[in-house]
């Protein structure tokens, strides 16, 4: 009977990246964010990143990020080559992060990790469940970008209900999370997920979101304090950006936009997560076509794009109506959130 290969785990180098793109070429249907996030996460102090290798070979690849003040590492991008899966290889990775994780970094009191839909009930039993979403797609082609948007616009209802958008800086979105009453109305598990990194609203990890140039987009019921000019501005449906005043007591939808970042699905591709939170099915819808219009202003024409919208079950059918008739990307259809303490 053959020996089992000698698997060596080593850190992942700039070296490496053209090796590993060879491996994990068609990953979430051409949509994975590793390529493009790959060279930045090696700059990122925070974060580990390590390859499994056979002879020499890349065979693997797993990262991990410290978050919540350094108490929690959240596990991302796990890859095997095609002809290493089914073999236990990811079985054999993940113990390797997890000891490694344990020897250099005894902080860390949990291990969470974002994951698509029908988890292997072995998965179940070491991992409790935090939370779920579901997860709604289209593309829109560069020439159809126009009438997409109009035809979105179209599909909006309530607008006059909502009487206060703003795009929040910075400052304005850390003291929507001063305490918690936001995190208790929005968040279900109390995490912020944002393109599938899960996190808890801790300073340290708004920061962290701060430095991606995240668009936060928050909206209030109606009624609340502000001026008749400012309630005027947004009843046309135009959006504000500052606030005088916000009262976490009286958030009703957050989102957040991924800045678009370009993908291997085809030439000339950029893909969108915008993370919705709350359950308002007016709400979210608008702040769907918010978000895609900023993005759309921010990119060279002649791209498409790829949306990824999470939002809660509730929304599902709210969020396919909007699509309706839009080219749909079928690639994930629920986004769970799994965590274990160490």
């Amino acid at each position: 009977m053959p020996e089992s290969p000698t698997i060596d785990f080593v850190p992942a180098t700039a070296e490496d990246y053209e090796e590993l793109m060879s491996i994990s070429s068609g990953i979430y249907k051409g949509v994975d964010y590793l390529p493009y996030s790959y060279h930045a996460w090696l700059k990122d102090r925070q974060r580990g990143m390590y390859m499994a290798k056979i002879e020499g070979k890349i065979v693997g690849f797993e990262s991990f990020l410290l978050v919540d003040s350094g108490e929690t590492a959240v596990v991302q991008s796990l890859c095997v080559a095609p002809w290493m899966r089914g073999k236990g290889l990811a079985r054999i990775f993940i113990k390797f992060l997890f000891d490694k994780i344990h020897s250099d970094h005894p902080q860390v009191k949990r291990i969470r990790f974002a994951h698509e839909e029908d988890p292997l009930p072995s998965m179940l039993k070491k991992y409790k469940v935090i939370t779920s979403k579901a997860v709604v797609s289209m593309i829109l082609p560069s020439d159809q970008i126009e009438e997409a948007i109009r035809l979105l616009e179209a599909r909006l209802d309530n607008v006059g209900q909502l009487n206060n958008y703003t795009v929040l800086e910075p400052a304005e979105v850390l003291k929507l999370f001063d305490g918690t009453k936001t995190s208790e109305d929005l968040l279900p598990g109390g995490l912020l997920i944002q393109g599938w990194l899960p996190i808890t609203t801790q300073r340290s990890n708004l920061e962290m979101l701060f430095e991606r140039k995240i668009t936060w987009i928050y909206s209030q019921p109606q009624n609340t304090s502000g001026s008749a000019e400012q309630q005027q501005t947004n009843h046309e449906g135009k959006m504000r950006r500052g606030s005088p005043s916000l009262s976490p007591s009286s958030v009703r939808f957050l989102s957040l936009g991924t800045p678009a970042y370009p993908v291997l699905y085809t030439d000339a591709t950029y893909l969108l997560d915008i993370d919705l939170f709350g359950i308002d099915p007016a709400s979210a819808k608008i702040h769907v076509v918010q978000q895609l219009k900023l993005c759309i202003q921010s990119l060279p024409a002649g791209n498409s794009i790829i949306c990824n919208v999470y939002g809660e079950e509730s929304l599902r059918a709210e969020l396919s109506q909007l699509q309706g008739g839009l080219m749909p990307f079928l690639a994930v259809n629920e986004q769970m959130v799994l965590e274990m303490d160490l």
